[in-house]
């Protein structure tokens, strides 16, 4: 079979996800792979810069293209969805079989786990029924030999036909016999078929000859056939669309179909029995081109499951989880404060500097102070607050995803939430969310079912984003450890804080109950978590990553509605109507309301106001409290305490301040997002109204329990 790369480029564009090659002589390589098997390093490793993101058409799955060269050919490589198997029964598992088959590329790579390479065989034979034109890649090879597996990659080649290329895609040198496959393709060596139960081969037979009229160099006549024979309603749209809506309503495929149905009648196999017929012979296949060729490492996870029957025990499992996530908060903690306070320094040092120049310019003291104690100053707070522990905390919980230990709190979370009706996946969601809402929302497309979706979209915010740590780790320092002092002191914080999380899980539990049981009531689906095995974090890799693709993102994220919203604030704080400022006849406005919720006006204005960005609602205070119409200029914690205790703050006030951190409306980019994710405002209006909602109550609760009982 040859690469015709001129149709397979038009082909592609008409399956709807736009092709971005570098010129039509580009082939065209879909990645494919089981979840956790390395691809994205392979597709990182190979395109390095050369990327290019988006949504798969009609679809919330992200895709992502890149290109890379070998050395007499130009390769555009599409990174599909992890996906266990192409018989669909999720969007990224449609995804994928749609573009293998319909899209048609030059060539798929299938990469497969060196470590468990039998249950990585079932796609590779899968792929190899709708195209020759495969690589078997088997990445994690120096993982395999640290486990005592060995593979014969050569008896595999022969057994299978195609080319079998081991790698350790973390090296990116070792890549180089995977890009030299490429340019030998396409293979000349006899193809391995599946070979199913007699029934079903005959069933096979009696359609293929009338399949093959139609799709003759359009679809596999043999894949299509047994696809044909095990109904699936999400492939019908594409046949139809690549072979004409006639086809599957044409007389003579009827009549094939039937002829077949009545083969496997006799046989006793039915259309639900059918599928176990084809899955057993897929793992029988697996089992039999894997044997010999794959050999050692019977007990390469003893150590493994020692370790898991721990991490994921009812028992010792949540303990663990909550003394991790302590951990991570007393080193964020500990490892911000020095580095926030130098580079505090240095950015308000730099203030003196900007004020010499606008007076060398002779610029009017309102464009001066707009900008230098306006625009500056607000966003020197937000980069010197939240740059430090961003930079700590992004890279340690990377180190978590990446060691594995980030699907184990899935499984953890995974009964909590089916109690809640909801999907065990919405854990991993709301992990993102301890980063950035917004990335947690868009991390919700990995949930298949459209309610469950929304329930996990609609809770996310409920989960401190990034932005609310500083707030809530120097109000909870402040006013609840200081006393401590020393090292303790860091400690304690970390405690305490790690406790407001886990109150904030609690609400999210609560969140989504309330939601299944009213407006989005359902049945809870079931999925496939798939435990990884523990690896050794790469921690280079892992800070380059975290540092620019997490930590600066979202910094800038930040910075870029921080700058605005200090002027805004600045404006406010000193435009007066009477001998009131704009910010001050906003906060009496709502002082009433806000006393009910232990709060005051100030506090309760600087939510609403920081709206754009979490991060700005502890200076927008500070500026209220001050009356000066600037941020103050801050050298310590003690300055801030000495601020909002002057102001009337009490043990009470600061409680009702965390709790409202935790639950109030999201952020201008989250709000953006979930409009975005969900099409519709109903539900953007709601995610922004139940926190809001349950933040307000739980404060008037806790007030109205001070005051009755005096505390």
């Amino acid at each position: 079979m040859g690469l015709t790369n001129s149709s397979v480029g038009r082909q592609a564009i008409d399956s709807g996800l736009e092709i971005r090659k570098k010129s039509e002589s580009d082939l065209v390589v879909a990645l494919a792979g089981n979840p956790n098997v390395g691809k994205s390093t392979v597709f990182n490793a190979l395109t390095g810069m050369n990327q290019h993101t988006g949504n798969w058409p009609g679809k919330t799955v992200a895709n992502a293209q890149g290109s890379f060269s070998g050395k007499s050919r130009r390769y555009t490589l599409v990174d599909l969805p992890g996906t266990y198997s192409l018989n669909a029964h999720s969007a990224e598992e449609e995804i994928a079989r749609n573009f293998i088959c319909f899209a048609k590329p030059d060539i798929v790579a299938v990469v497969c786990d060196a470590t468990c390479l039998e249950r990585s065989m079932n796609l590779v034979l899968q792929t190899l029924e709708i195209t020759e034109n495969v690589i078997v890649l088997i990445n994690l090879m120096d993982e395999a030999k640290r486990k005592g597996i060995f593979i014969n990659e050569k008896r595999l080649s022969e057994r299978l036909g195609v080319p079998v290329v081991g790698v350790s895609a973390r090296k990116k040198k070792s890549l180089a016999p995977f890009i030299d496959a490429l340019e030998k393709m396409p293979c000349s060596g006899k193809i391995f078929r599946v070979k199913y139960p007699e029934a079903v081969e005959n069933a096979i037979a009696a359609v293929e000859p009338t399949v093959r009229k139609f799709a003759e160099g359009k679809i596999n006549p043999r894949w299509l056939s047994l696809r044909l024979l095990d109904p699936d309603n999400s492939l019908e749209k594409e046949i139809s669309g690549c072979l004409g809506v006639r086809f599957l309503d044409s007389p003579e495929l009827r009549h094939a179909i039937s002829k077949a149905k009545a083969v496997l009648d006799q046989s006793g196999t039915d259309c639900v029995k059918i599928g176990d017929e084809i899955a057993s012979a897929l793992v029988a296949s697996a089992e039999k081109i894997c044997l010999g060729a794959v050999k050692g490492g019977k007990d390469y996870s003893k150590l493994d499951r020692r370790i898991d029957r721990i991490l994921t025990s009812p028992l010792t499992g949540y303990p663990v989880m909550l003394l991790m996530l302590a951990i991570i908060f007393w080193l964020t903690i500990v490892g911000a404060n020095y580095p926030s306070e130098l580079l505090s320094g240095a950015l308000f040092g730099l203030q003196d500097k900007l004020s010499e120049l606008f007076m060398a310019l002779n610029a009017p003291q309102w464009l001066h102070d707009s900008l230098v104690l306006g625009v500056y100053r607000v966003l020197a707070w937000v980069v010197s607050v939240m740059l430090p522990p961003m930079a700590i905390f992004f890279p340690l919980f990377t180190l978590l995803e990446d060691s594995g230990f980030l699907p184990r709190i899935a499984y953890n979370l995974d009964k909590p939430f089916r109690l809640c009706s909801a999907c065990g996946k919405q854990a991993l969601t709301m992990c993102m969310g301890f980063g950035c809402n917004a990335a947690g929302v868009i991390g919700c497309r990995i949930i298949d079912s459209p309610r469950e979706r929304l329930l996990a979209v609609m809770t996310n915010s409920l989960v401190p984003c990034n932005g609310r740590f500083p707030a809530l780790i120097s109000i909870i320092s402040m006013f609840f450890i200081a006393a401590a002092g020393g090292a303790f002191s860091s400690f304690l914080s970390a405690a305490t804080l790690t406790g407001v999380i886990a109150l904030s899980v609690a609400m999210t539990f609560a969140a989504t109950k309330l939601l299944s049981k009213t407006i989005l009531k359902g049945v809870p689906s079931s999925f496939t978590l798939e435990l990884p095995p523990y690896r050794r974090p790469q921690i280079v890799k892992t800070l380059v990553r975290s540092v620019f693709d997490r930590t600066l993102f979202v910094l800038g994220r930040a910075a870029a509605v921080a700058a605005p919203a200090g002027l805004v604030i600045w404006a406010a704080a000193n435009i007066r109507i009477g001998d009131i400022s704009l910010l001050g006849r906003f906060s009496d406005l709502l002082d009433p309301f806000a006393r009910l919720m232990g709060l005051d006006g100030v506090i309760l204005a600087a939510f609403i106001l920081g709206f754009p960005a979490n991060e700005i609602v502890i200076p927008i205070i500070l500026m209220s409290y001050s009356a000066l119409g600037t941020l103050p200029e801050i050298e310590s914690a003690s300055d801030i305490l000495l601020i909002l205790t002057e102001n009337g703050w009490t043990d009470l006030t600061a409680i009702c301040f965390i709790l409202f951190s935790l639950m109030h409306w999201p952020c201008s980019t989250t709000v953006i997002t979930i409009k975005k994710e969900t099409g519709s405002l109903k539900y953007t209006l709601l995610a922004c109204a139940l926190p809001t909602a349950m933040g307000i109550i739980a404060c008037m609760i806790i007030n109205g329990i001070s005051k009755i009982f005096g505390f």
